[in-house]
């Protein structure tokens, strides 16, 4: 994917604005998605000229995702960094030191890099929205629907991203604190840079409506597995609902929505669209990137890839910055060590380094965004709420004993609601390691972010009460946009 802007400044809000007056598009069909051949940079009053162009800004909104800042690699580090899998061992203040030991603050530069990187794709996604609209006939009418449809489900995404970062978790009181600014037309200017915050709950009115309206016309699959794997298609849409509704405690939709993707009964599968369904664990991190297991993911090429610092694989494997806390979920005894996630790990000066993303620089490890068992944990965590522990536990023996066939959950893991919750929870801790869930699972439950240790590094706990249980707003937001406090 060639990007429309080669970097993003963090300084202001405004600064990226003017994204859209020079974009840089690539000319590439769908197969060369990508690797596409650069383009000559045009302006933005025929930017919307041709087919090619217009797929280059699609390209955009996916690369402005794909961000070092975002989806790219440290949306996964930081998020990662503030739960308790992990043991920070640097101190190293550009890999997410502050984060780990709960320090963050609204001059952090990552704190303003996330944000900026969020409303920048927010901004690509807006541009390009309104360009289609204003520009009908450029391309066939059903295939400006599809691209504005993924546009929704980026901006839909982004705005997740964001606000369960930035603001109180909507359980704490239905979604009523302050929010972020809903930035919805495309800016090009810093005219309009002054909003004031919506509340939690309009943001995720505004994600669902933009998820409910892009799974309508988005496609059902793709010509390749690999476009099926980095473009957004329906299930992509209905798979990332999931996760929404249950962030907000929405059982009953989170068991609708997911129907829709997931059979009656094991195997799971989805009977539309793409098959997805679970596949061999270690395969999926190691040699097939674009099984039908993943529903979206943040591809890395050797001309197309973020390293250094920013890239999580870099920094919580290639480089040792971060191990395996013993006394987090990799200590649990209930994870047996006939349980193929365990191989996901190697010991370097007696501790455990996490290897699910263990390519060898240039890192090109595709980074998941959805994958189906977490589709399949949602569904189990919401049919355990609802009181079908039946279904539940069916859902969750699929996830456990795809990499375990011989294990059996105990009885006391299962027996009552109270335990199977936990034990789903649990689960989740194990499948999706190292893949940005854990911070927000705590934060979603309205659970402290526990303490952790070393010889030589320590963390507090950081209680719900507290003002740091979310991220602080960026200094970078405040001094430019006179309405964020109001």
């Amino acid at each position: 994917m060639k990007p429309s802007n080669s970097s993003i400044s963090v300084r202001r809000f405004g600064h990226f604005l003017g994204l859209s007056l020079f974009l840089s598009l690539s000319a590439c069909n769908d197969t060369e998605l990508l690797n596409p051949t650069p383009e000559t940079s045009v302006s933005g009053t025929n930017a919307f000229e041709t087919p090619d162009r217009i797929l280059g800004l699609v390209n955009g909104v996916y690369k402005a995702v794909k961000n070092a800042n975002f989806y790219g690699g440290n949306y996964y580090t930081y998020s990662e960094a503030r739960g308790e899998e992990f043991i920070n061992r640097t101190s190293n203040t550009f890999t997410a030191y502050e984060a780990w030991n709960q320090t963050l603050n609204s001059g952090s530069n990552f704190v303003a890099g996330f944000w900026a990187a969020g409303y920048a794709a927010i901004n690509n996604a807006n541009i390009l929205i309104k360009g289609l609209a204003d520009n009908p006939g450029k391309v066939d009418a059903t295939l400006a629907r599809q691209y504005t449809a993924e546009a929704k489900f980026l901006r839909a995404l982004s705005y997740y991203s964001l606000v369960t970062l930035y603001a109180r978790p909507y359980n704490e009181n239905k979604g009523a604190s302050p929010g972020l600014p809903l930035r919805l037309q495309a800016e090009t200017t810093t005219a309009n840079n002054d909003l004031k915050r919506s509340t939690v709950d309009e943001v995720y009115t505004q994600i669902l409506k933009d998820l409910n309206e892009a799974e309508a016309d988005l496609p059902l699959a793709y010509s390749s597995a690999l476009l099926n794997t980095t473009r957004a298609h329906r299930n992509t849409a209905i798979a990332l609902k999931t996760r929404v509704y249950l962030n907000s405690g929405n059982w009953a939709k989170v068991i609708e929505e997911a129907k829709k993707i997931v059979s009656a009964s094991a195997p799971y599968s989805a009977a539309t669209g793409v098959n997805h369904k679970l596949q061999n664990i270690v395969e999926i991190f190691t040699t097939n990137y674009t099984s039908t297991e993943s529903v979206l993911s943040v591809p890395m090429t050797e001309l197309d890839n973020v390293g250094g610092q920013s890239s999580f694989p870099y920094v919580f494997n290639a480089n040792s910055e971060y191990n395996l806390n013993p006394t987090g979920i990799w200590g649990d005894p209930e994870w047996k060590s006939t349980d193929l996630r365990r191989t996901f790990a190697r010991t370097a000066s007696g501790v455990q380094f996490l290897t699910k993303y263990n390519k060898p620089s240039p890192f090109l490890d595709y980074l998941p965004i959805l994958r189906y068992s977490e589709v399949l944990l949602n569904y189990a965590e919401a049919a355990a709420q609802t009181g079908d522990l039946p279904t539940a536990i069916n859902l969750l023996k699929a996830v456990r004993n795809r990499s375990d066939a011989s294990y059996a959950f105990p009885a006391t893991a299962t027996g009552t609601q109270a335990a199977l919750i936990n034990t789903i929870l649990n689960e989740r801790r194990i499948e999706l390691l190292g893949e940005g869930f854990r911070s927000n699972d705590l934060l979603r439950n309205l659970l402290p972010l526990p303490a952790k240790s070393s010889s030589s590094n320590s963390a507090p706990a950081v209680l719900p009460s507290q003002a740091n249980y979310i991220f602080p707003l960026p200094n970078t937001e405040i001094t430019t946009n006179k309405l964020l406090l109001s």
